[in-house]
């Protein structure tokens, strides 16, 4: 029954959105015949290489994996795509000609900001390529791969995207949290939430990712439960510099939480810090995004209902080299209300659109969350998150650029928009700072509460 409810999704997935009623985290394995079907007429992670009907979306040929010339490793990324022009341009006067392709935060940027706010959509490019062994590993655990009984974890599941044809919003949301970004990186970012007005103090970060769960040879063994590692250390201004975050993030969520530390350099000590995770406010961030908006979506989903509505064809942020190129200065990008909106670019992809409600006696500061995921990677590029009115508060966006020394694709910028404050926050930043660095290597040692003490007294 479950297969032929998978064939009739992909049989029909173009029409539109569809909606699947599934009420509980049920969790079933791919079957063979599903499963052979990677890497053939799907990609090897689960979107559908066909292009659609009318050409606007391309067919999947294997993504980007050659970089362009001109670009030198360890260097900023040349623009692969910068002799497109643009195809047309997204107003409040002619948002009623794309409704059928905007998200609904999209619709209420561009009403709210009529005079100023718009989306300059480019030639389509499926540029989203990933390692050969994070293809060969989602093939090997697609038809083993489920969740657990609770739905807070995932089981026989390592390397790889762990259900690239989703049966449910639970199992999708998985695959964004378990998607292939690399095996390390090191990136030293900054922070801004402009007033009203525009005038903005910078925060900045050096963070540090040590990625187990997608290592090559990794086994379910050596993962020990722990996904990843992250450190992140303030580095500007002075009234918060020196303040470290750690993180170990796990698989199996009940098993065992997320474990979190703080050195707080005014103490000069660490402590555990249990609510680093859900609606808790994100590090200085003047409360514009809550600690699981990070990488767009992070952390348990306990506490919500999760429901895939379907795929879609939508204009979202991609291919945004732009936002990192070293000639365009933070100034360039962070303007009042919204970030400059000659500087980004939109393209019409397919995405899974994943709707997720908050579960009675539960509590979160977002009552309904909308999340809209590239199909060729996983990657959240867009959320529409609703407050406890069921008003629409708060449009995420992850300006997504690969990374094709790696090959990943991942965010470059991210931005959280307060529609209702007239304010938004852009973490990310790293045009005046240097490009993310992929070749670093991080030991599991570096990320331990007692290597924590020793950064923070040096």
């Amino acid at each position: 029954m479950m297969d032929k409810k998978i064939n009739s999704i992909l049989a029909n997935i173009l029409s539109g959105v569809l909606v699947l009623t599934v009420s509980l985290p049920v969790s079933a394995e791919m079957a063979a015949d599903e499963v052979a079907r990677l890497g053939v007429d799907l990609t090897p992670l689960g979107g559908e290489k066909a292009g659609n009907a009318d050409g606007t979306i391309p067919a999947w040929d294997g993504g980007l994996t050659q970089a362009p010339s001109g670009y030198t490793e360890g260097g900023y990324y040349v623009d692969p795509y910068s002799g497109d022009g643009i195809k047309f341009t997204i107003t409040s006067g002619n948002m009623g000609e794309h409704a059928d392709k905007l998200t609904e935060g999209h619709k209420a940027l561009l009403k709210t900001y009529p005079d100023s706010f718009k989306m300059n959509v480019y030639p389509t490019h499926r540029s989203a390529a990933a390692p050969q062994h994070i293809y060969d590993a989602t093939k090997q655990i697609a038809g083993a791969a489920k969740l657990t009984a609770d739905g807070n974890g995932v089981e026989n599941a390592i390397v790889g995207i762990p259900f690239p044809i989703p049966s449910n919003g639970l199992e999708a949301i998985w695959n964004h949290i378990l998607r292939w970004r690399a095996d390390f990186a090191e990136r030293k970012i900054a922070q801004a939430a402009p007033t009203r007005g525009g005038d903005y103090t910078l925060v900045k970060f050096s963070d540090q990712f040590n990625i187990q769960y997608n290592r090559q040879g990794m086994t379910v063994d050596k993962l020990n439960n722990i996904i990843l590692y992250f450190k992140q250390e303030v580095k500007a201004p002075a009234r918060l510099a020196g303040g470290i975050l750690l993180v170990h993030e796990t698989l199996n969520q009940k098993a065992e939480n997320r474990k979190a530390w703080l050195y707080n350099p005014g103490q000069r000590r660490v402590r555990r810090a249990p609510n680093v995770a859900f609606d808790n406010p994100g590090t200085a961030s003047d409360g514009m995004r809550t600690n699981d908006q990070f990488d767009m979506y992070n952390g348990s989903p306990e506490r919500y209902n999760w429901q895939l509505v379907g795929k879609k064809e939508i204009y979202v942020p991609y291919n945004n080299y732009k936002l990192q190129d070293p000639s365009v200065k933070y100034a360039d990008i962070l303007k009042p209300l919204h970030i400059n909106p000659d500087l980004p670019r939109y393209e019409l992809h397919r995405v899974w659109v994943v709707e997720a409600t908050l579960k009675e006696g539960s509590r979160h500061l977002y009552k309904r969350r909308t999340f809209y995921m590239d199909e060729d990677s996983w990657q959240i590029l867009v959320v529409d998150q609703y407050d406890n009115r069921d008003q629409l508060w708060r449009v995420s966006e992850g300006f997504a650029i690969n990374h094709y020394n790696v090959p990943n694709l991942w965010t470059t910028l991210e931005v959280h928009t307060d529609l209702q404050a007239g304010r938004y926050l852009a973490i990310g930043l790293t045009n005046e700072s240097e490009p993310y660095n992929f070749n670093a290597k991080l030991s599991t040692k570096e990320f331990t509460p007692a290597a924590l003490r020793r950064a923070g007294k040096r």
